[in-house]
Parts: C-alpha cells; structure tokens; sequence
C-alpha cells in the first residue's frame, strides 16, 4: 500500500443548511487527523452556528487542517433559507475546492449537502450538480451519480427526468456504461471483482413481454456490450427483488434503471448514513447523499454520520489510486 499522505479538500456545502454543523462534527474526531490532511472551505459565521449547535469547539487550524481564507469566508447566510447569495456561495466553493485538486493540492473533495433550488439561483444552468462538475473539469466521457450504502453501490442509466421519459433515454450503450461506470468506482475503491446486478424495468421484469419488452431489447443487450468489454453483471432481475439479493450479500452493486427504482431502497435501507459519489470524474468527489435539512438547522439534530461516511470513502479512492499508481 501507498504511504503517500492523503489530502482532502472538505467544504461546508450549503451554508444555510446542515453542513457546516455536520462538518464541526466530524472534524471535533480525533480520528479525522489520522486519516488525511484537511483543507476547511468554509464560512466563519455558518461554522460558528454549526459548532454552537453541535456542541463542539470551533476548529483551529493545526498541522492537519488548513482553514482557507478566501471571499466568501465572511458573508452571512439567513439559516434554512434558499437564496441567490447561497447558491453563489456553494458554486464559487466548490470552484475553489475543485481547483485545489486541479493544481495538485489535494487528492479528493468532499463536501456538505447541497440545495438544488439555491444553485440554480446562484447561476447553475446545468440539470445537476453532477453534469456542473462535469462541465467545470471538462469531462466529455460517461458520468452519473453513484449511492453508496455500505457494502452496496449503486448507479442508475438515467437520473433527473420525468418518469415518462425513462424509457425513451434507455440503449445498450447507456446500460453498457453504467456497468463499466460502477464497476470502475467499486475497483477504485478498493473491491477488485466487484459483483455487479442489474435492474429490470418492468413490473416483473416484463413478464416475458407482457408488460413491456425493454429488458429483452435494451437491457440484455447491453449487459452483453459491458460483458464484451470486460465488465461482467448478472440480471436483469426484477426491481422488487434485486435488492433483496444485495441484503442478502450476494451483489456488491446494482445499476438500475432510473432514479427512484435505487433511491427509495437505498434511503429506506439506511437513509441517514448514505454517500454519494460523483462517479466517472477524473477526481474524486463525495457528498453525504442527503439534503441541506432546513428544517433543523441550528437544533443540534443533525446525524454526521454520512458526513463521515463520505469522508471515509473519499480517503479510500484516494490511497487506492495511489496504490494503482505505485
């Protein structure tokens, strides 16, 4: 294994939200400083709320934590409020911890929840947060967002889009991609034969086409083409049951079909301790996969445990690309 120092870039997210309480959390472990180097891109005013809530010391800068200085470090935020301000706030924030990355400052970004409504406010033109990395990095290849429960992944062929539209944005060559896509993420975090299932569309995975046939025309196809290409899945299986497969321990990720089909499982299975990762970008980033919780903020309620969770999964695609590259 590497013995290369890991460097997370760590930014609050949503100063109206729950991040910054969620971020004082984590940082207050005295494990964190064993585990990485931490630059802090925050806001003075929001981590003074989040550590009175939570109970913790404000943090100090150390020889692990470097707290940034930069422009939106002394801007106020009404709390549990969506504004323009904070959507500019979380964008010009990620911007900066992005280019640590970019420059060879850091290895990996994780950050606090995010409000969609905000971004869009503050100048996001793009569907999601995930495509805006993709653009500011200028990646041109297969992206998607990636839930993580630990043990279990999961990626899903289509994401934000009415329900009606699923079907129509459905190919081999998208279901192909993400296999390979997860496949990709679960090696890079240290599973090396990472077994992959994947989601039919159908009630019943068509009924032999007596629902629909999307599995026999797109779906198997596609398993075929990521097969072909090195990445090996089984399925389709039905949507009620895969993931009883995967709490059974027979599946290490799942790619399924459009957003909800993996969400309402994954959320129900572990709702507060769920992590997102930004798959298929050419860096690391991760996020606890629940939202900005407005309505608790500064009530000292916030669970950091996906907080946590996104952190640990950060510093481990980091040392399993150092150890890839040795």
């Amino acid at each position: 294994m590497s013995s290369q120092p890991i460097r997370i870039v760590l930014s609050i997210g949503d100063p109206a939200g729950i991040g910054a309480e969620i971020i004082v959390r984590l940082l207050a472990d005295p494990s964190i400083r064993q585990k990485a180097h931490v630059t802090l891109i925050g806001n003075h005013d929001a981590i003074a709320r989040g550590a009175s809530a939570a109970g913790v010391e404000l943090p100090q800068a150390a020889d692990w934590l470097d707290i940034a200085s930069w422009a939106g470090s002394d801007a106020v935020f009404a709390p549990g409020v969506i504004s323009e301000a904070s959507g500019r706030f979380m964008l010009d924030s990620l911007r900066l911890a992005v280019q640590y990355v970019v420059d060879g400052r850091a290895d990996a970004v994780c950050f606090g929840p995010l409000n969609k409504s905000a971004l869009r406010a503050g100048g996001m033109m793009e569907e999601d947060e995930m495509r805006w990395f993709a653009k500011l990095l200028d990646h041109q290849g297969v992206c998607g967002e990636l839930n993580v429960l630990e043990p279990l992944w999961t990626a899903r062929v289509t994401s934000h889009m009415p329900l009606r539209e699923v079907s129509a944005h459905l190919s081999p060559r998208a279901v192909a991609d993400a296999i390979r896509m997860l496949t990709e993420a679960l090696r890079a975090s240290g599973n090396a034969a990472p077994r992959i299932g994947v989601c039919g569309l159908n009630p019943h995975n068509g009924d032999h086409g007596n629902y629909g046939t999307e599995e026999s025309d797109i779906i198997e196809p596609g398993m075929a083409l990521a097969e072909s290409q090195g990445f090996v899945s089984t399925g389709p299986y039905p949507a009620d049951t895969i993931f009883l497969r995967a709490r059974a321990g027979e599946l290490d990720g799942i790619v399924t079909m459009y957003h909800d089909q993996g969400q309402i499982a994954t959320k129900l299975l572990g709702f507060d301790v769920g992590v997102t990762v930004e798959g298929g970008l050419p860096i690391p980033l991760t996020t606890p996969a629940h939202g900005t919780a407005y309505d608790i903020v500064g009530q000292g309620k916030a669970s950091g445990t996906a907080m946590a969770r996104a952190f640990d999964v950060a510093c481990r695609m980091v040392r399993s690309r150092q150890s890839a590259a040795v």
